[in-house]
């Protein structure tokens, strides 16, 4: 067979490129509500983690170690045939909220960092202006926290993209599983494994260009 007829029978014939695209929507779909969700537990866990009352402090503490300690595979199992198993909840949900708490985990020691890196004095200045502490977190420190935990955070938001591949083993078509399906019926490992590698990449790259323009548009306001 010919590079194009492996092409057509991996991606063409019986409209298998739109099993991979509909694999893609599958992936996209857990990445965004987990992001969402890892986004506000992690603040969360940030502020229980940076907060002066102990039994905050030490509860986010060992979430963070445990979930950072423990496989993201194990982690879906658990939850989905352990949490879930008599729930009639959509897997699609299921998998989303696995990979949003294993992504709070980090998310948290990300924004802590990027908070821990502002100046004391900024949050010190702040109250000083009549501000309360709440009042400086929201309006003086966390806008700077931002700009530097930001890459970082953009970082973990494309790692999450890739870990979703491990879905399959909740029996979820993401664009690893249909790629892989595919590979079954042709026996042609190369064509759906590439075509699924092209649209990660494409996806990755796409997010990492959009969040680079955010960031040089926040570092052109600080020279204002």
């Amino acid at each position: 067979m010919t590079i194009w007829d492996r092409i057509y029978q991996n991606l063409i014939y019986q409209d298998r490129w739109q099993s991979i695209l509909d694999g893609l929507g599958v992936t996209l779909i857990i990445s965004l509500l987990a992001i969402v969700f890892s986004t506000i537990f992690g603040l969360v866990l940030c502020l229980g983690k940076l907060s002066k009352w102990k039994i905050f402090r030490w509860s986010a503490m060992a979430y963070i170690t445990i979930i950072r300690g423990t496989p993201m595979v194990l982690q879906l199992l658990i939850i989905y045939y352990g949490v879930f198993a008599r729930a009639t909840v959509p897997p699609v949900l299921i998998a989303s909220i696995a990979f949003g708490l294993n992504s709070s985990a980090y998310v948290a020691e990300i924004m802590r960092g990027g908070i821990l890196a502002v100046d004391a004095g900024q949050a010190e200045a702040a109250r000083s202006l009549g501000l309360n502490k709440t009042q400086a977190m929201i309006r003086v420190v966390m806008p700077q926290a931002i700009k530097n935990f930001l890459p970082t955070y953009v970082s973990e938001f494309i790692v999450l993209i890739k870990e979703t591949a491990i879905v399959g083993y909740i029996a979820l078509s993401d664009l690893t599983k249909v790629a892989d399906l595919i590979k079954g019926r042709t026996y042609d490992p190369w064509i759906p494994m590439i075509a699924a590698a092209i649209l990660y990449l494409i996806v990755t790259g796409i997010l990492t260009r959009l969040f680079s323009m955010l960031e040089r548009r926040l570092r052109q306001s600080d020279k204002r």
